[in-house]
């Protein structure tokens, strides 16, 4: 019979990030055999006060060559995960599933000009992955990652992002790239201000990456929180779009970022 050590292994926090006082990212430990595809998420265990284990999904941020773990997480106030996670240090441990698992990847769709990536908040996470993959540089004619935030400190990895156009795996093809911040409750100059479904249904996101949406050849991935994933699923599929299964490859891919 297996044991709860034989799906798990017991994983060491090497940096801590703070973005804000509800944002956090943080780097594991990774063992030899852990395997990944960018996009997919690993479960991450901990032990509450009263011997309880708690787990929670997390997508990945590092790329799948590197030798850590990266994971971007929001704290819920009295979370039963992340109320504890937020006040783990440096050298704390956490719990990481062997396996990881989730389908919100690339293979899912067939080829495609245009690469769009929608994201709210932590939503953020698995594009980041996706992002440090060449073969996604090579894929695509046009990349654009569209992250819709609430305030703008909550524009986490700005630096890392502007820097990817650069990274000597993929430079060559640096120029397919553009970013778009969206900030909804505060004024922002030079940023979209409207909610992602808004965006699209006046154009305005097409607008700002000076590209053109169709079903032919746009790919569109969401990622974020509930409402605005089921909100722009809606207005997408107005507008021609359909999930992308493996029975029937379309142009959509959906996940939710909690």
């Amino acid at each position: 019979m297996a044991t709860p050590e034989d799906k798990h292994t017991t994983e060491t926090i090497t940096h801590l990030r703070r973005w804000t006082d509800t944002l956090i990212s943080f780097r594991l430990t990774r063992p030899a055999g852990f395997r990944f595809t960018a996009g997919q998420f690993a479960r991450l265990g901990l032990q509450t006060e009263t011997g309880e284990a708690v787990w929670r999904a997390y997508s990945m941020v590092s790329a799948v060559w590197e030798e850590y773990l990266e994971f971007f997480s929001i704290v819920v106030p009295h979370g039963a995960f992340t109320s504890r996670l937020c006040r783990k240090t440096e050298g704390d441990t956490l719990w990481l599933d062997k396996t990881a698992t989730g389908f919100f990847t690339l293979n899912r769709f067939p080829d495609g000009r245009d690469l769009w990536l929608l994201a709210t908040g932590t939503g953020l996470a698995p594009y980041l992955s996706i992002l440090q993959d060449p073969d996604v540089w090579s894929r695509f004619e046009h990349i654009v990652l569209v992250h819709s935030v609430r305030h703008t400190a909550e524009l986490a990895y700005r630096e890392e992002i502007a820097a990817l156009p650069q990274h000597p795996l993929w430079a060559e093809h640096g120029h397919k790239f553009r970013y778009l911040p969206v900030v909804t409750r505060e004024p922002a100059a030079g940023r979209l201000s409207a909610r992602i479904p808004q965006l699209l249904a006046s154009h305005a996101l097409e607008e700002a990456a000076g590209l053109a949406l169709s079903p032919a050849h746009s790919r569109l991935m969401l990622c974020g929180n509930p409402q605005m994933v089921e909100d722009t699923h809606r207005q997408l599929k107005e507008m021609g779009y359909r999930l992308s299964r493996l029975s029937a490859p379309a142009q959509l891919a959906v996940e939710n970022g909690w």
